[in-house]
């Protein structure tokens, strides 16, 4: 039907974005069934992306778009390779099986459209980002996913707890995205590139910069905050807040995806350094074996399966900067299999919540016969989070084992740090997927019973992918992992694990971590109480520390706002002129600048001397003036003197508007001002006169040797001779000043148009102010405080 690939995939990409303007119409006349409808657009959107997986595999990158600012190298660009593709096709895939799930899941919100609006947002931002070729589009995105999760998050807005969710997520990702455009612009000048594809082919004049440190560390702070990376661990499980959809969606293909994404794009341009493979596993493996004690701790399904997603992306990264051989195809193989089960656990979560009424795992127990689809669905996820065969789990487990396993000592640790986190994501693998279905009958909230299709279509769907991934291993890795290792290496690379396990110490390391992960899982509820009392005695972690932090901020903030806007309109006119003389004087005398002193003109003829003595006049008049109406009549005098002088020597236009704006704000001066008490109210003392007076010399001397500096250059005629030659050809105005105006300043114009009409509304408020009048009896014992007050307003 499209015979313009750019364009079919322009549309792939902006079609969730469509979607949500279309999901609260369709979900008020199809109410839970409007998911059916939504759901084809990720799954067109899939369909389209898994078109070209013969091309990737076979080695081609595809790229396309439209220019933006061709001045500025900017352009709304995508690129498409073994990484890009594998992310769009999860994000897709997995997309339109949670909008299946939240259709059943979120069945009889009275907001469930609005729902379905922020998830196809947050859809399609997440594929802006791992599509995305121009670092200003990678940016926007990686910003609009901060923003759509914000909204997903704190959905329930009504509840405390949803709102410091949302907001922390916010200000810990978006903090951290100011860091990553921090990161891009120096890559930007370091390279001279704006587009991820070229900048794969300057891998070596970005890490012999002398600035590569920096751009390094800029990069990883938008990294670390985007995919939870200790200390920014914990908004992660925070976001738990949100529904169950958002969770699952969230944890297995999208947000904290991102930062991973980021690192695996930018490995081949800025790996292979000493703190590349520093940084990356020394924080990686902290954040994997936090994120897995942390989880033992848990007695919350949801919260269990968020902090093994933390301990999960830990590994990630840890893999990604690890620089063995096998490494980055273990982190792709493992970020594969953990999209598949994690996503699948997290709906199971969410089913035994919405059907049994309660997700705490010492609360459930005997659902199997109540549930066997689901219990089915949770036992094939659990066995490859596991890493058992004969699923796609095990394989990135022996790939993990195949890259850690050496001689020395920074293998060893790494390794240690492996075994133990793969050890404690056994346990609750098997935890969430046996322990609620498992045993005894035990009495819930609601009685349990399997939930309609549309809730555990998902799941089941993803446990068996990780199921036929394993068995038919030499096709995924031909359309996937191998494409998707070769775009993080920068080199071919060819994945050939299967489930004939490495024979050796791969083998026996996996071994060792399935007898730890069933020993502490029958111990489990002492290894939760032994974690707990730990972390007792540890003290507050960092998510207090968030809440200090923020408190902190706005105290600081508060006090700087009492010194900087305390409310006083003269000490804001007297800092800016300040400011101004300061500017414009310190400079010239500084640095040699000053203009030579003018000589008296000789053609200088008396009425033109006239205008200036009544200019000078004016002045005085203002500053001797009684009371305010004067003081504005006065001030008019000086801009009529001054609209004369433009006339005089040659600007009618200028003289002419000059001739309007005084008069004007005269008039509605004078107009506002009898609405006012006209009386002085000058109580100043004569040190803040002459304060007052030297600062406002001092300004108006800045100006003149601004304005005389200027005059004494060479003139430079190219703009005036633009104005000259296009304002008639292009604007069609023969009056340039018109023109400059109208056309080639049409924004400012429109901006000096906003300034006076907010001036006027807020000279409206004013006049329309009213203080009441207090009757004496009550004015008697009224507070001094209250009476200050009134007479400041009256006044």
């Amino acid at each position: 039907m499209f015979e313009d690939v750019a364009a079919v995939t322009l549309m792939a990409m902006l079609l969730p974005f469509a979607g949500a303007l279309a999901a609260p119409y369709l979900t008020a006349r199809l109410g839970a069934n409007a998911a059916w409808v939504l759901a084809l657009i990720p799954a067109f959107a899939f369909a389209h992306f898994a078109g070209f997986l013969p091309a990737i595999s076979a080695g081609e990158v595809v790229t396309g778009g439209y220019a933006w600012v061709p001045s500025l190298n900017l352009s709304f660009s995508w690129f498409l390779d073994g990484l890009s593709l594998t992310f769009a096709l999860l994000i897709t895939g997995i997309g339109a099986l949670i909008v299946l799930y939240a259709g059943g899941y979120m069945k009889g919100h009275a907001q469930q459209g609005r729902f379905f609006s922020f998830m196809l947002l947050f859809m399609g931002s997440m594929l802006g980002v791992v599509v995305s070729d121009s670092f200003l589009m990678l940016f926007v995105f990686w910003e609009l996913t901060s923003i759509t999760s914000f909204l997903l998050i704190g959905f329930d807005h009504k509840r405390e707890a949803s709102r410091r969710a949302a907001l922390q997520a916010l200000v810990v990702t978006g903090g951290g995205g100011l860091l990553l455009l921090a990161g891009l612009i120096f890559i930007w000048n370091i390279t001279g590139v704006t587009q991820l594809s070229l900048l794969l082919h300057s891998g070596d004049l970005l890490r012999e910069s002398p600035f590569y440190a920096a751009a390094l560390f800029l990069v990883l702070g938008g990294a670390f905050t985007k995919s939870a990376q200790f200390p920014f661990h914990f908004w992660l499980p925070n976001a738990m807040e949100a529904p169950t959809p958002v969770s699952a969606y969230l944890h297995s293909a999208t947000m904290v995806k991102a930062g991973v994404y980021l690192l695996m794009r930018l490995n081949p341009v800025m790996g292979d350094t000493p703190a590349w493979e520093i940084l990356l596993p020394f924080f990686g493996g902290i954040t994997l074996l936090v994120g897995a004690v942390l989880a033992i701790r848990q007695t919350d399904l949801k919260l269990m399966l968020a902090y093994t997603t933390v301990a999960s992306l830990g590994l990630l990264v840890m893999l990604t900067g690890f620089g063995s051989p096998y490494a980055i195809e273990a982190a792709v193989l493992y970020l594969v299999a953990h999209s598949l089960f994690k996503g699948a656990l997290f709906m199971v979560a969410g089913i035994i919540d919405h059907e049994a009424g309660t997700r705490d795992v010492t609360k459930l127990g005997g659902l199997r016969a109540a549930m066997p689809i689901t219990f089915f669905a949770a036992l094939f996820a659990a066995i490859s989070m596991a890493g058992l065969p004969p699923f796609f789990g095990f394989l990135a487990k022996e790939e993990i084992y195949a890259a850690l396993a050496g001689p020395d000592a920074r293998s060893i640790v790494f390794t240690a740090v492996a075994i133990a986190g793969n050890a404690l994501m056994f346990v609750i693998a098997f935890a969430v997927a046996l322990k609620p279905f498992l045993g005894a009958k035990v009495d819930t909230p609601k009685h349990a019973h399997e939930g309609p299709v549309l809730l555990w279509l998902g799941p089941l769907t993803l446990s068996l992918i990780g199921l036929f991934a394993a068995l038919f291993s030499p096709l995924a890795h031909a359309y996937v992992s191998s494409p998707m290792a070769s775009a993080v290496a920068g080199q071919v690379e060819t994945v050939t694990i299967s489930l004939a396990p490495h024979i050796g110490l791969p083998l026996a390391l996996s071994i060792l971590t399935v007898v730890l992960g069933i020993l502490i899982y029958l111990g489990l509820t002492r290894a939760r109480a032994g974690v707990s009392r730990l972390l007792d005695a540890l003290g507050p972690g960092p998510d207090r520390g968030f809440d200090h932090f923020v408190a902190g901020l706005v105290r600081i903030s508060f006090r700087v706002t009492q010194i900087v806007q305390n409310g006083r309109l003269e000490v804001y006119i007297t800092v800016t002129f300040l400011l101004l003389a300061i500017v414009l004087l310190v400079p010239p005398f500084v640095h040699g600048e000053l203009p030579a002193m003018p000589t008296w003109p000789e053609d200088v003829r008396f009425y033109e001397l006239a205008f200036f003595a009544i200019a000078i006049i004016g002045l005085f008049a203002v500053l001797t003036a009684k009371d305010r109406l004067t003081a504005i009549v006065s001030l008019g005098i000086q801009g009529f003197a001054v609209a004369v002088l433009f006339l005089l020597f040659g600007a009618p236009d200028l003289s002419f508007t000059q001739f309007m704006v005084e008069t004007l704000s005269v008039v509605i001066l004078a107009l506002v001002m009898t609405r006012l008490r006209l009386s002085p109210s000058d109580h100043r003392t004569w040190a803040q006169v002459l304060g007052d007076g030297a600062i406002a010399i001092a300004a108006g001397l800045g100006l003149a040797l601004m304005l005389l500096k200027s005059t004494q250059a060479t003139f430079d005629t190219a703009l005036s001779d633009f104005f000259n030659t296009y304002s008639k050809a292009i604007a069609h105005g023969a009056n340039v000043v018109n023109v400059i105006i109208v056309d080639f300043r049409g924004t400012d114009t429109l901006g000096e148009i906003a300034v006076v009409m907010i001036t006027g509304l807020a000279i409206l408020a004013l006049i329309r102010i009213r203080v009441p009048r207090v009757a004496p009896a009550q004015t008697s014992g009224a507070k001094p405080e209250t009476k200050k007050a009134e007479k400041e307003l009256r006044r």
